[in-house]
């Protein structure tokens, strides 16, 4: 057995689906989407889902269950978690659960290089976040309002109130940005900027 591989949503999730019931990995992909997970976990690369499930393998956190045909599909090889993969999913799960790590999304990096555009460009950049969050907003609370009446428990939702709030605080952080843009609060010039930058440039 090779070394366990590095923890990851994808690879978490993947032993959750299968500790489920043994699947294969169109079958994970699809059971991803219908569950809602993919509002978390990146599948958009069904590739990258296949080199992850190569990884678990190779680790010995799932194993080959069966390999059958049929005349709709070609071979197809069904998973299922090994002992080994249902202690380190859940092993992962508490760490991640437990651990705060230091994340680098985009849109930090992004602001924390504002000084490259102009207090318009600014202005409209962040107008279209602001649309795009409302938008996510209204999808997000549209999911919930349909699983609440459809009697799911809420611990079955609980990644998607995660992610609501969270765009909500962003969504209302944008709209504070603009207020101060549109009120004159946070306006720069290339001169402000270099007057700072001292003896670096």
């Amino acid at each position: 057995m090779s070394t366990t591989p590095r923890s990851s949503p994808l690879a978490l999730t993947v032993l959750a689906l299968l500790h489920y019931k043994p699947l294969h990995p169109y079958g994970v992909q699809r059971l991803l989407k219908e569950w809602g997970k993919d509002q978390v976990v990146n599948v958009g690369q069904r590739a990258g889902l296949y080199r992850t499930m190569d990884r678990l393998l190779a680790a010995g956190l799932i194993a080959v269950r069966e390999t059958g045909r049929d005349a709709q599909y070609p071979e197809r090889t069904v998973y299922e978690v090994t002992d080994a993969g249902s202690e380190t999913a859940h092993r992962w799960l508490d760490e991640m659960l437990s651990t705060r790590k230091q994340e680098f999304p985009e849109f930090p990096a992004a602001l924390s290089l504002l000084m490259m555009l102009t207090p318009d460009a600014l202005r409209d950049a962040l107008g279209r976040r602001a649309e795009a969050l409302e938008a996510a907003l209204a999808r997000y609370d549209a999911d919930l309002a349909r699983e609440a009446e459809s009697g799911l428990p809420r611990i079955a939702t609980l990644e998607l109130g995660y992610v609501r709030a969270m765009t909500a605080a962003e969504l209302s952080w944008v709209r504070d940005v603009l207020a101060d843009c549109a009120a004159g609060r946070l306006a720069w010039s290339p001169e402000e900027l270099l007057a700072h930058a001292g003896d670096d440039v």
